[in-house]
């Protein structure tokens, strides 16, 4: 499925994104979407773009469901800049110095730019879709794709304020981390193949069918994402075991354990995590207070469940052969996935 997008996207990304001469704003977007360095020249290898997850599920409705994915292209570029916009705003609030392996735009330019190209990024993304219209998508389903999209980011955004309450929360439910996750993370993937498969024509069963699977996908993605930032092999995912203690993130490995850790366990967690800054003994600490509640296992099993709640969402999606298989494996892929 990714390989099959690939150029599609990447091609779509670069009619969405212009290169006006001396302009610092864009610099910093191409910089960011690995296309140039810092001084804005070109890269001389362009830094992976991630998994670009997104604008493939978009693409690959619309297909699934009979569609030209030609008529897709420019919303699915749109879900790639609307989520590269977070990511820039993201890096600032988490104070990450690194995203794809080279320094994050706000360690570069400061907040401030960083900021604003964030901003950017996301008019760019809403002025992306608006590029349907060339491709003869008619103007009452631009703006109902318009509407979907919007109303996803909104929800993205609000996923992103919960998360950030939580910095600051040691009394956090599985429910609310789940409902958090399902708009900070969720909402995009659901609506990328909610958007795919109307403009592919699915009739409002096989578009709301998409839509139910791409609720579990989030929480498929979200889940093991918090598995990898913690027990992930640091040879695949590039950082330290432990990673996401350091950062003190809320992730469902410690929701889990401060919601079931007790006795001794349960008072080093919440010692921990009032602090400001974590030794590496207070990460062992909340490794030996996870692995004391099964938090991994519990990860795997939630992840798992997802994933089989998924495909039954597309049971009653009619698909052909290689839509329904290839829908298979990448939810195998997402998760089983090791970076």
């Amino acid at each position: 499925m990714f390989l099959r997008y690939k150029e599609w996207v990447e091609r779509e990304l670069a009619q969405a994104v212009p290169k006006p001469p001396g302009s610092q704003m864009y610099s910093v977007l191409r910089y960011h979407l690995g296309w140039a360095d810092c001084h804005g020249q070109p890269a001389k290898e362009p830094v992976s773009q991630g998994k670009a997850l997104r604008p493939t599920l978009c693409l690959f409705a619309c297909q699934a469901l009979g569609g030209d994915p030609q008529r897709a292209g420019p919303a699915a570029a749109a879900l790639e800049l609307i989520h590269n916009f977070s990511l820039l705003h993201d890096d600032i609030q988490d104070r990450d110095v690194e995203r794809r392996h080279q320094a994050t735009a706000w360690s570069v330019w400061g907040e401030p730019k960083a900021l604003v190209a964030g901003n950017a990024m996301q008019a760019v993304g809403d002025l992306a879709l608006l590029a349907g219209a060339r491709r003869q998508v008619p103007a009452g389903t631009t703006l109902r794709v318009s509407d979907m999209l919007t109303e996803s980011y909104l929800e993205m955004i609000e996923g992103q304020c919960l998360d950030l309450d939580f910095e600051s929360r040691t009394t956090i439910s599985t429910d609310e981390y789940l409902h958090m996750i399902a708009c900070k993370t969720g909402a995009l993937i659901r609506c990328s193949l909610e958007v795919g498969a109307t403009l592919g024509g699915g009739d409002p069963a096989a578009t709301q069918g998409f839509a139910r699977f791409g609720r579990c996908l989030g929480r498929v993605f979200q889940i093991r994402d918090d598995f990898l930032g913690i027990w992930g092999d640091p040879a695949a995912t590039g950082k330290a075991v432990g990673n996401d203690i350091r950062r003190r993130k809320k992730s469902f490995p410690v929701v889990f354990g401060l919601e079931h850790a007790t006795g001794p366990a349960r008072e080093e967690l919440l010692r921990v995590y009032r602090q400001d800054q974590l030794s590496e003994a207070d990460v062992d600490q909340v490794l030996a207070a996870l692995e004391g509640v099964g938090a991994a296992q519990m990860s795997q099993q939630l992840t798992q469940d997802n994933a089989d709640q998924a495909l039954r969402e597309l049971e009653g999606v009619c698909l052909p052969g290689w839509a329904r298989a290839e829908a298979e494996q990448l939810v195998d892929f997402l998760a089983r996935r090791q970076f």
